[in-house]
């Protein structure tokens, strides 16, 4: 296959070194949209700036400038840009006619004028812009650094095609990588959304030393309110017990390579928000979602406390002393409500 990766950031990166060491001997281009850094990476072969030290396949190609004429007789386009990039991505690949894939989690947030108070799903964003595009998401518990080193993974092809989720799963089913199809891309979509915000939360949780007992009822409940957001929106329930909603959960809640578990805990040591980002070196999706989820939810009239306490503490509305007594101080309830 020809396989084409846009986007140079810490994952579009690793599942180009993936797909490059791939037994079917698939030809992979990596471009990026900084020919600075797609310069470093030609010559050092590694991608310094993400993944430093993890050498490149001798087989993938890096490039830059205008992307066009790499997709000439691509067989896969995947797209590796932040959420915040997937609209104009998208708008440029209208005329693609091969499957296309992206791997952001998030919603889009909303236009400040937009008649539309919430954000969009990249499913939804693929169907106002694009819609004649065969796309769908690959998503799925899974650390960057751990992939670029060829460590055992899971990951779900999602997508309406069933010709998309084949092409994910010829591209990357490997002997380090499953890769499971799943019609469920809604219900993928936000689970992988979600999680984000849940893990600042569990971050919070830890860095504030309330002990195993809590950061378990943090991930359940959390499970649950990512389940009745994914519900509203037409996901299968079943979907949320899969790789993309639990597992995704556990692993960047509890995960020391967590960004936005970091950010929980940074917060919980008393850095502000700023100091928090800064500190990381690289982008914590679950900041800048958790407004966008929880607009969502709201608009949906779906409760979901949890990422109702996460948005103050980001918003420095509260302490995160008062985050904990916040969810803690609720009414009973019936578990399963």
């Amino acid at each position: 296959m020809k396989i084409i990766v846009l986007g140079a950031g810490a994952w579009g990166s690793a599942v180009a070194m993936s797909a490059a060491q791939h037994p079917a001997g698939h030809a992979v281009t990596l471009w990026a949209r900084d020919a600075v850094q797609a310069g470093e990476m030609r010559s050092g072969r590694h991608n310094a700036r993400y993944l430093p030290g993890i050498p490149f396949p001798a087989s993938l190609s890096v490039a830059d400038g205008p992307f066009g004429a790499l997709l000439t007789d691509a067989d896969l386009v995947i797209v590796a840009t932040p959420m915040a990039a997937l609209r104009g991505m998208l708008q440029a690949l209208q005329g693609v006619r091969v499957p296309a894939a992206w791997l952001c989690k998030g919603f889009e947030a909303a236009p400040a004028d937009g008649p539309e108070t919430f954000g969009l799903l990249a499913h939804e964003v693929q169907a106002s812009v694009a819609p004649q595009l065969l796309a769908g998401v690959l998503s799925g518990p899974s650390f960057a650094q751990e992939v670029a080193l060829g460590q055992p993974t899971a990951l779900v092809a999602a997508s309406a095609h069933a010709t998309v989720r084949q092409a994910l799963v010829d591209a990357f089913h490997s002997p380090s990588v499953r890769v499971y199809a799943n019609e469920d891309i809604v219900g993928v979509e936000v689970g992988g959304a979600v999680k984000n915000v849940l893990a600042i939360a569990t971050g919070l949780c830890d860095g504030l030393s309330l002990g195993l007992n809590a950061r378990a009822a943090l991930i359940t409940r959390g499970l649950a309110e990512m389940t009745r957001l994914g519900m509203a929106l037409g996901a299968r329930p079943e979907t949320f017990m899969g790789l993309s909603g639990l597992g995704d959960l556990v692993l960047t809640a509890t995960g020391d390579l967590s960004r936005n578990r970091r950010v929980g805990m940074l917060l919980a040591e008393g850095k502000t928000l700023q100091q928090a980002v800064d500190s990381l070196g690289h982008v914590a999706e679950g900041v800048y979602s958790a407004r966008t989820v929880a607009r969502r939810a709201e608009h949906l009239g779906v409760d979901m406390p949890i990422t109702r306490a996460a948005v103050a503490l980001l918003d420095g509305a509260i302490t995160p002393a008062a985050a904990v007594a916040l969810l803690m101080g609720r009414g009973p309830a019936a578990e399963l409500a």
